[in-house]
């Protein structure tokens, strides 16, 4: 029987693909809530499992041969995940090169440019003092618009993202995906995307995985201790 698995999260995007990863794979898991205002994220216990100082991470009690193991980055761990339990990587190896290259594009692409789109038009207004930056709102706004084009062409072919099975990258790129409203994005547009979150955000398990301590996320402005943590610069 497999011992719980030490969760290393707070609710974000990325702290849902793993606690989604988990709660579809039916793995027992213990959670650790990292304080991403508090600055829970710089210390040494955490830094030894993440070193980029960045959650989600998970120490897996049975890694390979039995031996423990720490794991950063969301993706290496999803990836991680369906290799050890052998579900949603894909049945096929031609599937499972799919299933990587619609991750790598989350990790690359969509994660990052709709980060960047939050935080421009969110929490850079609310700095002290605001950074209202008209150019960066549109940049990142735009470059969201094109990304969601992708995903939506791609949902117009296949059920899920990297074929018509249900996969990691399903699960990566859904967190991101469900705050479209957040980045000022439309699917008027993107009929095969909405269909698609709707799809997703019916499963049971998608619905635990984004429940997991949403009672942190109370979207109110950082305060300025929380900014310097999040937005300062760090060495």
């Amino acid at each position: 029987m497999q011992d719980p698995i030490d969760l290393y999260f707070w609710p974000t995007p990325n702290g849902w693909k793993v606690s989604i990863a988990l709660e579809e794979m039916g793995l027992p898991y213990t959670l650790h809530l990292v304080d991403i205002r508090k600055g829970d994220q710089f210390k040494p216990d955490f830094l030894a499992i993440s070193p980029n100082n960045r959650m989600p991470a998970i120490v897996d009690p049975q890694g390979p041969d039995g031996a423990p193991i720490g794991i950063f980055e969301s993706g290496a761990i999803l990836q991680y995940l369906a290799r050890k339990t052998g579900h949603f990587c894909g049945p096929t190896e031609r599937d499972r090169i799919a299933v990587d290259q619609w991750l790598m594009w989350q990790m690359g692409g969509l994660g990052p440019m709709a980060g960047q789109a939050h935080h421009f038009q969110k929490y850079a207004p609310q700095l002290d003092p605001p950074q209202d930056l008209p150019y960066a709102k549109d940049r990142y706004r735009n470059e969201v618009a094109r990304l969601y084009g992708v995903l939506d062409r791609q949902l117009a072919r296949h059920r899920y993202v990297a074929g018509d099975f249900y996969s990691i990258a399903d699960m990566a790129i859904w967190g991101w995906a469900s705050l479209w409203e957040g980045q000022q994005q439309v699917l008027d547009d993107k009929p095969n995307m909405a269909r698609w979150l709707d799809e997703l955000s019916a499963r049971p398990a998608v619905q635990r995985g984004r429940a997991l301590a949403a009672e942190l996320r109370d979207g109110k402005p950082h305060d300025k201790d929380a900014q310097k943590l999040l937005f300062g610069k760090k060495d």
